[in-house]
């Protein structure tokens, strides 16, 4: 803004300087008028520079031809004026006016117009909604993998920002000496390189550093707010904490956990117990999202498909339990209370 002020004044003090006169007397109007030409003249052209900034190519094609047909037309028409019904300053009567405005403006319209429509071309840089394009990945979610999966479902898409600091982390658990932790790290660079290779995914390697922030997590937060980005993560303390300074979050992990199917009280499911459960007699089972399911007295079914019957769900940060009793079970003691009553 401070940029765009200055060069309205100078464009001023340059109209001042054209209109200087040696002579004595009215010095000072026309200093004012030169000043005042000069600072409209260098405003109608930052006007032009943001109309060509935004504008897509075809438009700004469209629109000077358009602007050019009007001008030759309105030339015509005064031409047409003078010569032929011999009316004097044609152009300077109201409706000569008219065509002199109206004729260029409504050839640069509808030039802009077909011309954006025919010859298109890419939205200006500056159309983009910048908060809403940006996503800043954290280390566990590159590490997870899955972030690869949906940008190439196209459910992710923009441009992502991977800070310096998050790179030296996955190197440095990458180049750990433990086999796990080192596999860990490489699978987060390979999940980087992948994502690097998307056609429809913009990778960005930001040096932004803040010295004075120790944590890895909070320097996330800081970069987050600085350049108006989401963060993209499934670590829940990172979730927390971004959200408390007002950094919208994308959590992988809540994205799953509203994807997996529903399952309500009373439904029969039909599962494989795998092991026993903490509880005496319990079995447990999983969906295959990961769903844990408690089995009551299935603790002599493991290794079996049963079928039970889902008497309750218990959703938690963690993600999900669904507690269940085996269906032949629930059968006898229907039909127990049916003798009975």
């Amino acid at each position: 803004m401070a940029r765009r002020m200055g060069f309205v004044f100078i464009s001023g003090l340059a109209g001042m300087a054209l209109f200087v006169r040696s002579e004595e007397g009215s010095q000072w109007e026309f200093l004012l008028m030169g000043f005042a030409i000069g600072a409209a003249l260098g405003g109608l052209v930052l006007v032009v520079e943001y109309v060509l900034h935004r504008a897509s190519f075809g438009a700004v094609i469209g629109a000077t031809t358009g602007l050019a047909v009007g001008l030759l037309l309105t030339g015509l028409i005064e031409w047409v004026g003078s010569a032929v019904f011999d009316v004097e300053a044609f152009l300077f009567h109201v409706g000569g006016l008219v065509f002199l405005l109206g004729l260029p403006y409504l050839g640069m319209t509808l030039g802009a117009r077909f011309g954006s429509e025919q010859l298109g071309g890419p939205a200006r840089p500056s159309e983009l909604p910048v908060s809403d394009s940006k996503k800043i990945l954290d280390t566990s979610v590159i590490i997870d993998g899955r972030v690869a999966d949906l940008c190439e479902t196209g459910f992710l898409e923009g441009t992502f920002l991977v800070p310096q600091f998050i790179l030296q982390e996955l190197q440095h658990i990458a180049d750990s000496s433990d086999s796990l932790k080192r596999a860990r790290g490489r699978r987060g660079l390979d999940i980087l390189n992948k994502i690097q290779k998307m056609v429809d995914i913009d990778v960005r390697i930001v040096d932004d550093d803040f010295p004075n922030v120790k944590e890895v997590d909070s320097k996330l937060v800081v970069l987050a707010k600085k350049v108006g980005a989401k963060v993209i993560t499934n670590d829940l303390n990172q979730n927390k904490v971004a959200e408390l300074q007002g950094v919208r979050v994308l959590n992988i992990n809540e994205l799953c956990n509203a994807l997996r199917p529903v399952v309500l009280p009373g439904e029969a499911i039909r599962v494989f117990v795998l092991k026993e459960g903490k509880e005496a007699g319990q079995g447990v089972a999983y969906l295959d999202d990961g769903t844990m399911i408690v089995v009551d007295n299935a603790k002599r079914q493991i290794g079996r498909n049963v079928d039970v019957i889902v008497t309750s769900v218990l959703q938690t940060t963690a993600g999900r339990m669904i507690f269940t009793r085996l269906k032949e079970e629930t059968e006898v003691k229907e039909e127990v209370q049916v003798a009975r009553g």
